[in-house]
């Protein structure tokens, strides 16, 4: 099966994605494109599977691990209040991870839905020269280890 998802892991294992933050233990942190919300990322599973089920459960716990971390390292520079976290895979059938930045200027109507209630269609693509200072700083985060 080639989805959306495997095609962007390829890219990311073959170095062309240009969304990509870093390699993490289980799988490719990238960022979202559109940038729905500035600091939209995603987690990518490297080998590509179905669902999180279909994982052993160490591979499980690695990858909320890593989607956790990842999520905290958006947090932490972004200035975000909170973060939304989503996984689904009905329209691509193939695991990934959300990770949404949530701010307090939010429009009101917005603020409270989920990110799927945003315009996705007029949403800003992901533009190197826009969105590159907060991907290097996102892959400094995660390069430490501390993180």
């Amino acid at each position: 099966m080639s989805t959306a998802i495997h095609r962007r892991v390829a890219a990311c294992r073959d170095g062309v994605d240009p969304t990509l933050i870093a390699r993490m233990p289980s799988g490719w942190a990238v960022m979202g494109d559109p940038q729905v919300l500035a600091g939209y990322c995603l987690l990518l599973p490297d080998p590509v599977v179905p669902h999180l089920n279909a994982m052993a459960p160490a591979a499980q716990a690695r990858f909320l691990a890593d989607m956790a971390r990842l999520g905290n390292a958006v947090l932490g520079i972004t200035g975000a209040l909170r973060i939304n976290y989503a996984m689904f895979g009905n329209l691509e059938s193939a695991l990934h991870a959300h990770v949404f930045p949530r701010y307090p200027d939010e429009p009101p109507e917005l603020r409270i839905a989920h990110p799927w209630a945003y315009e996705w269609a007029s949403a800003p693509r992901f533009d190197l020269a826009r969105d590159g200072a907060l991907l290097a700083t996102l892959r400094d985060r995660l390069a430490d280890a501390n993180s």
